[in-house]
């Protein structure tokens, strides 16, 4: 049985962001969201996020019912954090998980190897620790052989052999709550900054002891924009390994970038310049980019996407799209269908086998299938107030520069010529001429030209 406890009170100065910190987007996530998505796995008896600085807005953001919020008013440092929480476990008697809402980086399998040992040893406390190559600025964990903790140690006290040793504190532990309730009460300020150190309440509870993460990335924090770029890097390696290693080519990797909430199936291949967002899904055989974004969308079989924007849309298998065109508005592309150059798509579906080959705008628009939208078509679906449908039967074709005012029901097997302006319903097996009859004028010059 365990609480799961995130720290995530402060400002974040150093982000130099109006935003707080544990906002700020790594991955299509915010840092907390990150962490307590890490820690849903371990299906924790209770979620608790400590919050202070702009604290509606941090409410706000995560907006998950099984969250509970505590507020840290005052920011007195992570012994006060977690003192805020003896009103709210009186009567609990299970461990307690304190994490950091600025650490996006924790691995779940990191979590419950913890966890495990810290239950299997019953320990009072289990910290986890890294070993880094340069420790400097970070507090010493000292061991004997069993991990078992004696002493810790900031780095600012450590004698130059104390510092010699590359354990630290990552600021990560699991207590049992009973031991850590009873010292709380009791931490001093005794410090320069006056503020009350989780580290003090280590040495109290009783034994303790240290888990050594096997990748140290994953115990970085974030307290400024080139950390979060970092972090950035570290996170689309993972992202790109697992695809790679799952069958999807990636050429250039270093160029494309992939939310971790992306979904990409084998024999998809993601060319440079390209850069997947949110919940999009990826089918087998496509090819994607390059120069592509594509964003909560999903993307059928053996589909090729050049130089394209698509945004909240579905296209479906064997479909062309781009170079060049803008799907969005959750448009839906059927079967075989080919979007052209500088073609605009919005809340508009078409048919299979339908093509809309180039310069073309069609919105709130469903068709038919087999349709031919040519050159220039503008769906006009917008009087000013509001918007309005245009309907297209199967295997009607509508000339360059056409112009269909909604709201407006086009038959099937209609032939609209080539610069006419549509504006009455139109039957099956019907041609549209509606332009003006040409004039022409043989030797026609102005007056005043000589």
């Amino acid at each position: 049985m365990v609480v799961v406890a995130i720290l995530a009170a402060g400002k974040g100065t150093r982000m130099k962001s109006n935003l707080p910190k544990v906002l700020h987007s790594l991955g299509g996530k915010s840092l907390v969201a990150r962490v307590i998505k890490c820690v849903e796995p371990l299906i924790p008896l209770r979620k608790l996020v400590i919050v202070g600085y702009q604290s509606s807005q941090v409410k706000s953001a995560i907006n998950a019912d099984d969250v509970e919020f505590v507020e840290q008013t005052v920011q007195l440092g992570t012994g006060h954090a977690i003192q805020q929480l003896l009103p709210h476990l009186q009567n609990y008697d299970g461990d307690l998980l304190i994490l950091n809402g600025d650490v996006p980086l924790l691995r779940t399998e990191t979590l419950k190897n913890l966890l495990e040992i810290h239950q299997t040893n019953q320990n009072a406390c289990t910290i986890l620790t890294a070993k880094l190559a340069n420790p400097h600025g970070y507090g010493r964990v000292f061991c004997d052989d069993h991990g078992v903790v004696q002493k810790m140690i900031e780095d600012k006290d450590c004698t130059a052999l104390e510092r010699e040793n590359n354990c630290v504190n990552a600021g990560i532990y699991c207590f049992r709550w009973s031991n850590l309730a009873q010292v709380l009460p009791h931490l001093q300020a005794n410090n320069a900054q006056k503020e009350y150190y989780l580290t003090d309440a280590v040495t109290q509870v009783g034994k303790v002891m240290a888990v050594n993460v096997s990748d140290y990335q994953e115990i970085l924090g974030i307290n400024d924009r080139l950390q979060l770029a970092n972090a950035n890097d570290i996170l689309q390696q993972r992202i790109k390994e697992k695809w790679l290693l799952a069958g999807v080519t990636l050429i250039d990797p270093a160029s494309i970038t992939i939310d971790e909430s992306v979904q990409l199936e084998s024999d998809v291949i993601i060319e440079p310049q390209t850069h997947l967002r949110g919940n999009t899904v990826i089918k087998s055989g496509s090819h994607i980019g390059p120069g592509s974004w594509i964003e909560n969308s999903h993307i059928g079989e053996n589909v090729t996407v050049f130089y394209s924007v698509i945004t909240d849309c579905i296209v479906n298998q064997d479909t062309r799209v781009g170079p060049y065109a803008h799907l969005r508005g959750h448009a839906e592309v059927g079967n075989g269908c080919r979007i052209g150059n500088f073609v605009e798509l919005k809340n508009t579906e078409l048919g299979d086998r339908t093509n809309v080959a180039h310069l073309s705008y069609l919105g709130d628009t469903v068709t038919g299938t087999q349709v031919n939208v040519g050159a220039g078509t503008i769906t006009a679906n917008y009087d000013g107030i509001k918007k309005h449908k245009t309907i297209i039967g199967d295997r009607t074709k509508t000339g360059s520069n056409s112009v269909l005012v909604a709201p407006i029901t086009i038959g099937d097997d209609v032939y609209i010529a080539a610069g006419s302006t549509v504006t009455e319903d139109v039957e099956n097996n019907t041609l549209v001429i509606a332009r003006s009859r040409q004039v022409v004028k043989p030797g026609w010059k102005q007056k005043n030209q000589e």
